[in-house]
């Protein structure tokens, strides 16, 4: 038995012998080649762009590459893709969306303007501040005209404002359209008649009304000087009108804002031309608007990480008013009431899926730090233009010394767009998240401030994958989605909820549709639930009350208003400043 095994093992080490050689050819054949590899194998570098520009007043470091893959390498370094990736939603749509529309006509308890306006009662409006903010002023005259049973004069736009732009009604908005549309709601007159024939014109009474004044607050301070002057003039008209107001009323509202102001030909013209020349670059594009003006960033109190320049520079746009106060420059920051910086805008837009081939159009004012603030948003998406890139400047010409009518090419063009992007919360990104809501909920991104501004301090010491979900997240309740925003909170403008109705046999057939479709409805459930959760805890721009309407006081002592600007580490009682940072 020892003699067998004794054999046996004698026999496989023979066979082994033999073997050796050749397993010892190969390892070294193979070794040889991997040498040859390593030696041949060009170097690695970088797709796309290694290492973007710096902005001298950018908070945190802008050195990310873009165009590599986190996947490609095996360290957890913040690398921008230039793909939008893969993502859970269509990016170019809001869910749910076909199950909402717009309604806004009277209901039959809203009687006829013949029914109630009497002769002699003549109400005269002077609106204030940019474009967007005197749209505010101009809709909520109506219905104060409406509340006060009154004739309402064509309102006066601001010609004295900080936008300094000379344009009456007329040459902004169609008049004609203004006052057909609204014959049933409101009788709207040019100017003031004469007493009888051949008298003289009504002089009116001029006077001021607190912000936010309900309809009491109306009845109980203007009413009465209404009927004993028969005309008066309110001025300084920027919200002057309760945030809560009847059904009726607030679809008045909607009428005057969505369907009553038109945008008078040359404008509208001009503008369609724009939308035309962004769908012949790209099926979709979105648009921004960038508010990073010098005066805006100094008035905001925010510090971008500029150091002693940026100190230095905006210091000394905040010493023209003196009763501007800083107390903490990071506080805004933190609390999310600074706008985005254009880099900024460019990662969360990123990481919400949209790539490097998407077509962005701006629109902005100056922006503080110039093309080398924008260099890191151009690098993420080259494909950037502006009314001033796809338009000759014979075409811009009539509109260069009217800032509104370019404040209006800009708005149409923002409106048409099929994403809408905004780095701040002032009026025109407002009304414009309002009116996308009315007319089909169509996307509209509004940054979760307070949440990113800490994601973005610590973005590099995370992966792009980490980055781009944690965005996601902190965006949920932020993108324009149907049932976003619980009824009532937030500015009207903003979010017109009386104004929206729900089309209850869609989602009749959606909730009786196929099995396959449960689990999305339920998830879309759940996300409403939570993205208004977010709302409440993550947004810090959303008044719940409107003022008290009775409040003591002179009528002139206005509070600084908390509706136009989002931001509350600075005071001040200039009307200069609010005009230029609320539009």
């Amino acid at each position: 038995m020892a003699f067998h095994f004794q054999r046996r093992r004698l026999h496989y080490y023979h066979r082994f012998r033999f073997l050796l050689p050749l397993i010892s050819t190969i390892s070294g054949a193979l070794l040889i080649l991997f040498a040859l590899l390593l030696v041949l194998a060009p170097s690695p570098s970088p797709l796309d762009v290694n290492h973007l520009h710096q902005p001298r007043h950018q908070h945190s470091s802008s050195s990310f590459n873009v165009g590599v893959d986190d996947d490609a390498i095996g360290v957890p370094v913040f690398r921008v893709p230039s793909r939008g990736g893969r993502s859970d939603r269509d990016i170019w749509t809001s869910r749910n969306s076909n199950f909402y529309y717009g309604c806004s006509n009277a209901t039959h308890k809203f009687p006829n303007v013949d029914e109630i306006t009497p002769p002699n009662k003549y109400l005269a409006i002077a609106t204030s501040g940019g474009l967007n903010q005197q749209r505010t002023g101009i809709t909520d005259a109506v219905v104060a005209a409406r509340i006060l049973n009154a004739s309402l004069v064509v309102p006066k736009l601001d010609q004295k404002s900080f936008w300094k732009d000379a344009s009456n009604f007329s040459e902004i908005f169609d008049v004609d359209w203004f006052i057909s549309f609204l014959s049933k709601d409101v009788k709207i007159i040019k100017q003031l008649p004469r007493r009888g024939k051949g008298g003289k014109t009504w002089t009116p009474s001029t006077m001021r009304v607190p912000r936010k004044c309900s309809e009491r607050c109306y009845q109980n301070r203007v009413l009465p000087v209404l009927l004993k002057r028969h005309a008066v003039q309110l001025n300084k008209f920027d919200y002057r009108l309760a945030n809560k107001l009847s059904t009726d009323l607030q679809k008045l509202r909607c009428r005057v804002n969505y369907h009553a102001l038109k945008f008078t030909d040359p404008i509208q013209k001009m503008a369609k031309k724009l939308v035309h020349r962004m769908r012949m670059r790209s099926k979709h594009y979105i648009a921004l608007h960038l508010r990073y003006e010098p005066d805006m960033l100094a008035f905001s109190g925010c510090y971008y990480g500029g150091g002693d320049k940026e100190r230095k520079e905006l210091g000394a746009i905040r010493r023209r008013w003196k009763t501007l106060h800083i107390s903490n420059p990071d506080k805004p920051r933190r609390h999310g009431r600074c706008p985005l910086t254009p880099e900024e805008v460019g990662l969360m837009l990123r990481a919400l899926g949209y790539g490097s081939d998407v077509h962005i159009y701006v629109a902005s004012g100056e922006v503080y730090g110039g093309e080398e603030t924008l260099a890191p948003l151009k690098a993420l998406f080259p494909n950037f233009y502006s009314k001033d890139t796809i338009a000759t400047k014979e075409e811009l010409e009539p509109f260069y010394s009217f800032s509104s009518r370019m404040a209006a090419l800009d708005f149409i063009v923002c409106d048409e767009s099929d994403v809408f992007v905004t780095n701040n919360n002032g009026n025109m990104a407002k009304i414009l998240a309002g009116r996308r809501r009315y007319f089909g909920h169509k996307p509209t991104i509004r940054p979760n401030a307070k949440k990113l501004y800490r994601l973005f301090l610590s973005k590099e010491n995370m992966t792009w994958g980490a980055f781009a979900s944690s965005v996601r997240t902190y965006q949920r309740g932020f993108m324009g989605e149907p049932n976003e925003v619980r009824p009532g909170r937030g500015s009207f403008h903003e979010n017109p909820h009386t104004c929206i109705c729900e089309d209850s046999q869609a989602k009749v057939k959606r909730d009786v549709g196929p099995r396959k479709y449960g689990k999305g409805i339920n998830e879309t459930r759940r996300d409403e639930v939570e993205s208004d959760a977010q709302n409440v805890e993550d947004d810090p721009e959303w008044p719940d009350t409107d003022e008290d309407e009775d409040q003591s006081g002179p009528l002139d002592n206005d509070m600084f208003n908390r509706t136009g600007v989002d931001y509350d580490a600075v005071s001040s009682e200039e009307p200069e400043l609010e005009e230029m940072l609320s539009d």
